[in-house]
């Protein structure tokens, strides 16, 4: 049995609700595990702490419509990588992961700002990577963001000129 093939059959027999479809390998190596909110912490920390996934490459952050969705990029020494995603209703939170990795912060205050992401659990830190300035409830990477204009652009579209 292969690396990838045992880490798929030793997650489907701990996490039954991953059998029947879940977990996928795209190729040799490469795993896609898809998890509900309910029991993604218990999935992630398996992965880490008992199955050698000692390394998380990235986050990844989607607009999906009502839902945001989050790919947790994990690798182990091996050379498997598994990428486990999640959903989560927008205006509802996701659980930082932070205590396994605290790098993961970077990639979490980056989902916060482009998406409008609710991390339970982030400390407090600098935005990123939106500037301090940049106006709060803006998420530019939101399907239906659109760019506030300025007031006096908006007055010259429409053939208004500011006054002094």
């Amino acid at each position: 049995m292969s690396a990838t093939e045992t880490v798929k059959a030793d997650l489907e027999a701990r996490f039954p609700a991953l059998a029947g479809g879940a977990i996928r390998a795209s190729r040799e190596r490469r795993l896609w595990i898809e998890t509900s909110r309910e029991i993604f912490a218990d999935v992630f920390r398996h992965l880490v702490k008992d199955l050698g996934f000692t390394n998380l490459c990235t986050i990844t952050g989607l607009d999906e419509g009502a839902d945001l969705g989050f790919i947790y990029h994990l690798a182990a020494d091996n050379g498997v990588m598994a990428n486990v995603k999640v959903r989560c209703p927008k205006g509802q939170s996701i659980r930082t992961v932070t205590e396994l990795f605290p790098g993961a912060a970077i990639y979490e205050r980056e989902v916060e700002d482009l998406l409008g992401a609710q991390v339970d659990g982030l400390g407090p830190g600098p935005r990123y990577p939106l500037p301090d300035d940049w106006p709060q409830g803006e998420h530019p990477l939101l399907k239906d963001w659109k760019q506030k204009k300025p007031a006096d652009e908006t007055a010259a579209a429409k053939g208004d000129t500011p006054r002094e």
